[in-house]
C-alpha cells in the first residue's frame, strides 16, 4: 500500500480507506475489529468514521457507537501511532441535531468524537453535509439553489472555520475536509478559510464509482487545482457492481435486504432503479469479456482518476473485506479504461 498525502496538511495515509459505517449494526464489534486487523495487515492505515454511525438505519440509541468501536480496537492494539483516523460531525437532520453544525457545536461534538475514538487528536475532521441545500443523497433530481442565501452561507462557514482554527491550534485536530459538497461550496469554504487564516480545506468526500461519476467535471477541475483530495465512498454503488441484487435478488443480511427489514423501501439510499439493474448487468458483461473481477475492476477504476483520490472501501463482513483486498493490486489497461469511457456514454447516470 502507498502513502498519500491529504493536501498540503501534512497528513500521509494509506491510498485506501477502511470505511466504518456499518461496525455496530450490520457488523458486529468483534467482526469489525477483525475488519480492521485485516486492513492494517494488508497497509491500509486510515480508517473513516461518523457521529451518526452506524447506519442501516441510523438510530438515536446507537449514535457514536462505531467511533467507539474504533476507539476500543485502536486502544486494545495500540496501534494508534500507526493509523490515521478521519470522522464527521452531522448535518442538519432529525437523528442527531436538527440545526446541524456552527461554531459552538462543533467544539462540543469534537471533544465527544475524540472521548470515544480514545485519542487526543483527528487526523482529519469532516462536516458530513452542507447546512444549505444540498444535491447528494439523490436530491440531486429536484435540486433547488434559489432559497440560499449567500450572505449567511459565508458568515456560518467562518463561524465553524474559526472553530476549526481552534481545534487545530490546540493540537486536536489535525486536517480538516468537507463530505457531500458541490464545487462552488468548497471553493467558498476554501476562500474564507484563507481570509480569516483557518485550516484549508483539504479532503472532501462525496460518492463515486462506475455508475456515479458526478466527480467528473467541476469537482475535478477543484480538486486538481486546489489540491483537494477525494475520499470516494460507494464505489462500489452501495453494492449494486458486486452484482448482488441482479435480476432482483436481495441476499439475506445485505444491505437492502436489512433496511426493508426495519420498513425502508431496500433501494440502497435510491440506487436500486431499472437502469441501474440494466447498468450493472452491462458491466458484469463488459467485466467477463474483459476476464476482469468486476468488484476489483470498479476499485481500480476509481483508483485511476486524474484527480487526487483515495477510494473508500466497506464490507458487512470478512469473506467480502478479503475478497476486496485481494484485488488492489490490479491496475486497468488503457485498453480496459476505453471500454470502460464507453460504458460510461451508455450508463452516465442511472440512479
Amino acid at each position: 500500500m502507498q502513502g498519500m498525502m491529504l493536501g498540503d496538511s501534512g497528513v500521509s495515509v494509506s491510498d485506501i480507506c477502511l470505511g466504518t459505517m456499518t461496525f455496530g449494526n450490520q457488523t458486529s464489534a468483534e467482526n469489525a475489529h477483525r475488519q480492521m486487523d485485516r486492513a492494517l495487515d494488508a497497509g491500509i492505515t486510515f480508517l473513516d468514521t461518523a457521529e451518526m454511525y452506524p447506519v442501516n438505519p441510523v438510530r438515536r440509541e446507537t449514535i457514536g457507537r462505531t467511533e467507539e468501536i474504533v476507539g476500543d480496537w485502536i486502544a486494545a492494539r495500540g496501534v494508534r501511532d500507526r493509523v490515521q483516523i478521519a470522522t464527521k460531525i452531522s448535518g442538519p437532520g432529525d437523528m442527531v441535531r436538527r440545526e446541524g453544525y456552527s461554531g459552538r457545536i462543533l467544539r462540543q461534538t469534537l471533544d465527544q468524537s475524540l472521548a470515544r475514538l480514545k485519542t487526543d487528536v483527528i487526523d482529519l475532521y469532516q462536516l458530513h453535509w452542507p447546512l444549505r441545500d444540498s444535491y447528494a443523497f439523490r436530491q440531486n433530481w429536484n435540486f433547488d439553489p434559489s432559497r440560499q442565501d449567500k450572505a449567511r452561507t459565508l458568515d456560518h462557514m467562518a463561524d465553524v472555520l474559526e472553530a476549526v482554527a481552534d481545534a487545530h491550534k490546540a493540537g486536536k485536530i489535525r486536517a480538516f475536509g468537507l463530505s457531500n459538497e458541490s464545487a462552488w461550496g468548497t471553493a467558498r469554504w476554501i476562500d474564507v478559510a484563507e481570509r480569516i487564516g483557518a485550516p484549508r480545506v483539504v479532503a472532501i468526500q462525496n460518492e463515486y464509482s462506475a455508475l456515479y461519476r458526478q466527480f467528473d467535471t467541476d469537482l475535478a477541475e477543484l480538486a486538481v487545482n486546489e489540491n483537494v483530495t477525494l475520499l470516494a465512498y460507494s464505489t462500489l454503488a452501495g453494492g449494486l457492481l458486486t452484482g448482488k441484487y441482479l435480476r432482483g435478488a436481495e441476499p439475506a443480511g445485505s444491505r437492502a435486504a436489512v433496511d426493508r427489514a426495519n420498513g425502508g423501501q431496500g433501494n440502497i439510499g435510491g440506487r436500486r432503479t431499472r437502469r441501474a439493474e440494466e447498468a450493472v448487468a452491462a458491466w458484469h458483461k463488459l467485466m467477463a469479456d474483459l476476464r476482469l473481477d468486476p468488484v476489483h475492476a470498479a476499485i481500480a477504476f476509481t483508483r485511476q482518476r486524474p484527480f487526487p483520490v483515495i477510494p473508500i472501501i466497506g464490507a458487512t463482513d470478512t469473506p467480502q473485506l478479503d475478497h476486496i483486498l485481494a484485488g488492489l493490486s490490479l491496475r486497468l489497461t488503457d485498453e480496459a479504461l476505453s471500454w470502460i469511457s464507453q460504458f460510461h456514454r451508455e450508463y452516465p447516470w442511472p440512479f
